[in-house]
C-alpha cells in the first residue's frame, strides 16, 4: 500500500481533533498542545490538525496519528491565511504532517497561484493536499488542481458564506456526491450527533475542534445557555 492509501485508510470515517489555540489562550504552548493531542489518541482519535511548525513538531514527537499540518500566517493586504504560500506548505511538510491543509478559496483572485503552488508540492513531496473551501465550485476546482481531498472548513468564515451559521449539510451532501475526492466535514460541529450524520452525508472524516480542545469555549457555551435561564427564573421569581 502506498504512502497516500496508508494515510487515506487511517483516517476515513474516524475522527480527527482539531488542537489548536488562540493567542493569549492558556494551553496556547508546544507542549500543552502536545499532551491535548495525546488525550485525544487516548479517546480514540484518528488524527490530528495542527497549526503551526512549532506546534506540528512537538505533537509529532508524542503521537503516531496522521497530521492534518496547516500555517495560519496573515499577509497584509490578503484575506486568504491557511497556508497561503508554497513556502509556508513547504515548513510545515518539514515539520511532520503528512496532510498539508491550503485554503483554496476563490478570494484574492489567486487561482493561478494555487495552480502553481500544488503543481510545485506535487513535484517534490509525496504529502497529501487537503484543500479548505467554502462553496461546492470551490471544492470542484481543488479537485481539478490536484487536490488529494477537501474539507469544508471555510464554509461561514468567507464574506459570501457568511450567512452560514451551523454545519452545512446540504453543501457537504453535494460534495460527496459529484466529487471523486474524499470530503473532510470540518466546522461548526460541536455533538456527537452532527459528527454521525455528516458521516451519514458522505463525509470520509470529521474534523471537531472547539467543542474538544478549547476549554475556555465550552465554558461560555454553558454559562451563556445557563444565564439564558437564570435570568428567566428570577423574573418569574419576583413576580410572584
Amino acid at each position: 500500500m502506498n504512502f497516500k492509501n496508508t494515510i487515506l485508510k487511517q483516517i476515513e470515517g474516524g475522527l480527527i481533533v482539531s488542537c489548536q489555540a488562540r493567542e493569549g489562550q492558556p494551553f496556547n504552548r508546544p507542549d500543552l498542545l502536545a499532551l491535548m493531542a495525546v488525550a485525544a489518541s487516548l479517546g480514540g482519535a484518528a488524527g490530528i490538525r495542527a497549526d503551526l511548525p512549532e506546534n506540528i513538531k512537538a505533537i509529532k514527537s508524542k503521537i503516531v496519528l496522521p497530521m492534518i499540518g496547516i500555517y495560519k500566517r496573515r499577509i497584509p493586504g490578503r484575506k486568504i491565511y491557511i497556508t497561503p504560500t508554497y513556502e509556508d506548505a513547504v515548513a510545515v511538510i518539514e515539520a511532520g504532517a503528512e496532510i498539508i491543509g491550503i485554503e483554496c478559496t476563490f478570494r484574492d483572485n489567486r487561482k493561478d497561484e494555487l495552480i502553481s503552488m500544488v503543481s510545485n508540492l506535487r513535484k517534490n513531496y509525496p504529502n497529501l493536499l487537503l484543500a479548505d473551501v467554502s462553496t461546492f465550485d470551490e471544492a470542484l476546482f481543488a479537485q481539478d488542481i490536484g487536490f488529494d481531498m477537501v474539507a469544508t472548513t471555510l464554509i461561514g468564515y468567507t464574506e459570501y458564506t457568511a450567512n452560514k451559521i451551523s454545519f452545512d449539510y446540504s453543501t457537504l451532501g453535494k460534495m460527496t456526491r459529484f466529487l471523486k475526492v474524499p470530503v473532510i466535514a470540518e466546522g461548526h460541529i460541536r455533538k456527537p450527533e452532527e459528527a454521525v450524520r455528516a458521516i451519514k452525508y458522505g463525509a470520509f472524516a470529521v474534523v471537531v475542534g472547539k467543542t474538544i480542545t478549547m476549554p475556555s469555549e465550552i465554558t461560555r457555551w454553558f454559562v451563556d445557555e445557563i444565564r439564558k435561564v437564570s435570568r428567566t427564573t428570577s423574573e418569574e421569581r419576583y413576580k410572584k
